[in-house]
């Protein structure tokens, strides 16, 4: 899901209603689909592919590229679908997300994209937060304990599970010339700039592997971030002190 239109997801919404009418009137049900999907592994794979690009407060996700999908489905609440049809609305963004957008088709298949959708059809547009084995499915990112810079090199990792974050929002170093590092493994593209005093670095935009980049700091304060299109925004940035 990566990602979705707002009006694509009206008009998605609309019809599953009329195709819901028309099942209903017909006595047949689809009501134990959810039932047989892994709807944990539907929260992981959701987090991982889509999150970097679509806010769903269940999830923890904050992408602002695409719609918000709580938004996007609250019509679809207030008109009182069930699960079953707006499941069966994103199962049909994932699979076909339609021409002109940057969502690639099947971005998650098979099984994996029958979970993720029955995991956002029974979170979407709900308040509250995930319980029981949902709300440890996905370990909480950017809480890790501050980084310090290590012989001249400061190394602060994306989060590996694909979430908008970094290991830690907060990092030290001493003053002088520093190496950045920012080792990337989530298959999302991520890059780390340290700004402030009058000094930026940036390291190269990856999808995997380690960027680097060097410069000197000042003592002071800095922020680093990703500059990647709406991810600062979502929430990855951090604060670095350099004494």
């Amino acid at each position: 899901m990566h990602y979705l239109t707002t009006a694509r997801l009206a008009r998605a919404g609309a019809l599953a209603t009329l195709a819901a009418a028309a099942v209903l009137a017909s006595g047949c049900t689809n009501t134990g689909s959810e039932q047989s999907a892994d709807v944990i592994n539907g929260k992981q794979l959701f987090v991982k592919k889509c999150g970097s690009c679509h806010t769903l407060a269940h999830a923890g996700t904050k992408g602002v590229i695409g719609p918000n999908l709580d938004s996007a489905f609250a019509y679809s609440r207030e008109q009182r679908q069930g699960d079953d049809q707006i499941r069966g609305v994103v199962l049909g963004q994932i699979l076909y997300p339609g021409r002109g957008g940057v969502m690639p088709a099947k971005l998650v298949k098979g099984d994996d994209a029958k979970d993720v959708a029955a995991y956002v059809s029974r979170v979407v547009g709900r308040p509250g937060q995930d319980t029981g084995l949902l709300a440890n499915a996905v370990k909480a990112a950017g809480g890790g304990k501050p980084i310090a810079a290590a012989n001249g090199v400061l190394s602060i990792a994306a989060d590996p599970g694909g979430q908008l974050a970094f290991a830690s929002k907060a990092a030290t170093s001493p003053a002088g010339p520093i190496e950045i590092q920012m080792p990337n493994q989530s298959g999302i593209d991520h890059n780390l700039v340290v700004e402030g005093n009058g000094t930026k670095i940036a390291t190269a935009i990856i999808k995997k592997g380690v960027a680097k980049a060097s410069g000197t700091l000042k003592p002071g304060s800095y922020v680093f971030y990703c500059a990647v299109p709406g991810h600062r925004a979502a929430g990855m940035e951090g604060k670095l002190t350099v004494k």
